[in-house]
């Protein structure tokens, strides 16, 4: 008998792009809720795919529709592609009946979740752009004009400052080692990024990245906004608390943070308060969060204070990606002005103390 599946090596190699994502969620609950029938929307979809890995996609979900599977079991079979988060808001919405609905919310909670990763990808870019300017400007005075400079400071008899017989140790290295110095970097990359696929070296990164100045508070606004909007839209959806917290912890980034969700949905099955270990734990879930938490516990309305919480830490986001590279700018044209100003001295010092020594005839 043929085999209507996909075979598991080809679904390793299938990815989808947060966009490609929205899009999907979003068209099939538009298609749906004008009355168009699962089966034939899913079809229409498949034939407007943007990407193979999307019509490979679609056409097997389609195929699992038509042999009488439910839709969540169908995407569940691509779990790594959508996430638990997808799979567990379909199921709900179509025992609840209110499938369209769902799918709406999943377009909207992955088209906030791509917003606020773009915002912190553009507020890296202008720091990033002015750190390798530096960089490349200190490299080409350092390769290229500082060596012809070199042979008149040397063939002088005239102690030079450490600054300058620094200089020349880079320069000289730069340009007798250069290559070996750019593989190692790369080296060096490359290794760090296999180090973090480790799960403990993960974790201790994740960690640190919470310690250090800005990107302490940019990190936990992110990962609180994202924690909290998938809460609320699990529990608005239907969804447990603890099965929440659990699908919270496997969409959340950061290790700290997803160690932490575990421990809360342990903590919720012993009968404990979310509040109560939360409190816990100021470094990740500031105070007044926590004092949010409790009165949305103690009312009864959780999933819209999560939704509330999430709303609070978007537009803090939003402010500290404004204010970043205002906050950044000044550092790193500081940092270009040190380091060109230590070559031009480097430079000049020399030369200004041999001119010093010279006696007119």
């Amino acid at each position: 008998m043929n085999n209507i599946f996909l075979k598991q090596p080809e679904k390793l190699f299938l990815r989808l792009s947060l966009r490609d994502k929205i899009l999907f969620f979003k068209q099939l609950s538009i298609l749906m809720r004008a009355g168009i029938p699962l089966f034939s929307s899913l079809k229409m979809l498949k034939d407007q795919a943007r990407s193979s890995s999307m019509a490979k996609i679609v056409k097997q979900v389609i195929l699992d529709v038509e042999n009488g599977q439910y839709l969540a079991t169908a995407i569940g079979k691509f779990r790594k592609v959508f996430g638990d988060l997808a799979v567990n808001i379909i199921a709900v919405g179509e025992i609840s009946g209110t499938l369209s609905d769902n799918l709406d919310h999943l377009a909207a909670a992955l088209k906030k979740q791509q917003s606020l990763r773009q915002k912190i990808i553009s507020a890296s870019v202008y720091p990033v752009f002015i750190f390798i300017a530096t960089l490349l400007i200190t490299i080409m005075l350092t390769v290229f004009f500082f060596p012809k400079v070199i042979p008149v400071l040397k063939s002088i008899n005239y102690q030079l400052p450490w600054t300058t017989r620094f200089l020349i140790f880079i320069s000289d290295s730069l340009k007798n080692h250069g290559l070996s110095i750019g593989l190692s970097v790369i080296t060096l990359i490359i290794l760090v990024f296999f180090l973090l696929k480790i799960k403990k070296i993960h974790f201790w990164y994740d960690k640190t990245l919470l310690y250090v100045p800005i990107i302490k508070k940019l990190m936990q606004a992110y990962n609180i906004a994202n924690m909290t909007r998938t809460l609320g839209l699990l529990l608005n959806s239907g969804v447990g608390i603890v099965k929440g917290f659990h699908i919270a912890s496997d969409t959340t980034a950061n290790l700290v943070y997803r160690k932490e969700l575990i421990k809360i949905a342990d903590e919720i099955l012993k009968g404990e308060k979310i509040f109560s270990h939360m409190k816990k734990r100021p470094e990740l879930f500031p105070a007044m969060m926590t004092q949010m938490i409790m009165v949305g516990e103690n009312s009864g309305k959780l999933s819209e204070t999560f939704l509330y919480i999430c709303h609070i830490y978007e537009e803090e986001m939003d402010n500290m990606t404004k204010n970043l590279s205002t906050a950044v700018e000044p550092l790193l044209l500081i940092l270009m002005g040190i380091l060109v100003g230590f070559i031009a001295v480097s430079i000049i010092t020399p030369i200004y103390g041999i001119t010093q020594h010279l006696k007119p005839y």
